[in-house]
């Protein structure tokens, strides 16, 4: 079975690195955009706040599991990205989930990218509502299908960056064909979130659009944040509507009140730090560079998410393994979670990285491709 899918025991290491099995890789899998998942001052301000709170919230946030903490991350996270409220869910599946449900049924006709993540797909499926997934990036597309449809009800997703092609959506001319149309926009901006943008306020800010242009947005932290969880922001009504409706936050235990404080902990240096994403940057474009001297079959990314296109399962499990044999982690993506034919290595880089990993990886893949 080429599919079948293994966990590796691995333990995490300084310098984008981690150790499997006695023996240290360069680790070129992480979405640890900024390198923070290890910054001692996110590690300690967990350690105080878990002196504080204990480490659970003991139910949901509707019964007794919210607390300070969580409160006065969501206002942080409303404040830094121009939004009325934020909500604080336990991962960014569960918040896609939540919202989807929340703002969708049967009455409504929900446009969803064809290459949108794995949760927005199951999220529209249980939602029940009628939908139509658009070719990917295709703002034409997405115009002609909505100009056909009368329903009243209608919801446009997509995501900002996307996992495993790490290009960006258009999003203004998505924005301004949902204004035309009147559906209401919804950004997954996972990838998107803390890298890009001013201070890392995510793709919105990138492309130039204000909170009325995106409506409503959802970002993750287990990301560029280096912990775990995401949020919703939105409007006073959309953001009331989705906490009374939301099963996924009704039916969940809330997310631990240390995490909630390493989380405000970890937003606040991303916005301070400005370096980590001009050497983010920098390090994407030497990539680039070199890989096209080698001629590597590069996707048009300016990302972080630089994805090699190989085609067969087997080709890109073996290029994969040989790059472990050079010390290098890179995984090997297959279907169902990309198309048919599409397998492909997807090499993320972060600031942990240095150049030097850089052109290692390069003369690795160069040998084995």
């Amino acid at each position: 079975m080429t599919r079948r899918r293994q966990r590796r025991t691995l333990k995490p290491l300084p310098g984008g690195r981690v150790e499997y099995k006695g023996r240290s890789f360069i680790n070129f899998c992480s979405n640890d955009y900024l390198g923070l998942a290890q910054d001692e001052r996110i590690v300690q301000a967990l350690k105080e706040a878990a002196d504080e709170y204990g480490v659970g919230s003991g139910a949901s946030q509707l019964i007794t599991g919210y607390s300070e903490a969580h409160e006065q991350l969501e206002q942080q996270l409303a404040d830094f990205t121009g939004y009325d409220r934020a909500l604080f869910f336990s991962n960014g599946y569960m918040a896609n989930l939540g919202v989807i449900t929340a703002l969708a049924d049967r009455h409504t006709s929900l446009y969803l990218d064809r290459l949108a993540h794995a949760s927005l797909i199951d999220a529209t499926r249980l939602s029940r509502a009628r939908y139509q997934r658009y070719a990917h990036n295709s703002v034409a597309d997405l115009m002609a299908r909505l100009a056909d449809d009368q329903q009243q009800r209608r919801l446009v997703v997509s995501e900002g960056v996307f996992s495993m092609e790490g290009d960006r959506a258009p999003l203004i001319d998505i924005a301004q064909c949902c204004q035309q149309q009147k559906a209401l926009f919804y950004l997954d901006d996972a990838h998107g979130f803390g890298v890009l943008g001013e201070q890392g306020r995510g793709s919105r800010s990138a492309q130039g659009l204000d909170t009325d242009a995106v409506p409503l947005q959802m970002a993750t932290f287990g990301k560029a944040l280096g912990v775990s969880g995401a949020f919703v922001a939105g409007s006073h009504e959309l953001i009331e509507t989705i906490l009374q409706r939301s099963r996924t936050l009704t039916y969940s235990t809330a997310p631990p009140p240390a995490l909630a404080r390493a989380t405000a902990t970890a937003l606040t240096i991303v916005i301070a730090e400005q370096w980590r994403r001009d050497k983010l940057e920098a390090l994407v474009q030497y990539w680039r560079r070199v890989a096209h001297e080698q001629e590597l079959p590069l996707l048009e990314s300016d990302t972080a998410i630089q994805p090699l296109l190989i085609g067969a399962d087997a080709d890109a499990l073996a290029v994969s393994e040989s790059l472990m044999e050079h010390g290098l982690l890179v995984s090997a993506i297959r279907p169902p979670t990309v198309p048919e034919g599409e397998a492909r290595l997807r090499i993320t880089l972060t600031s942990a990285h240095e150049q030097a990993d850089i052109d290692r990886l390069v003369q690795a893949l160069a040998a084995s491709l």
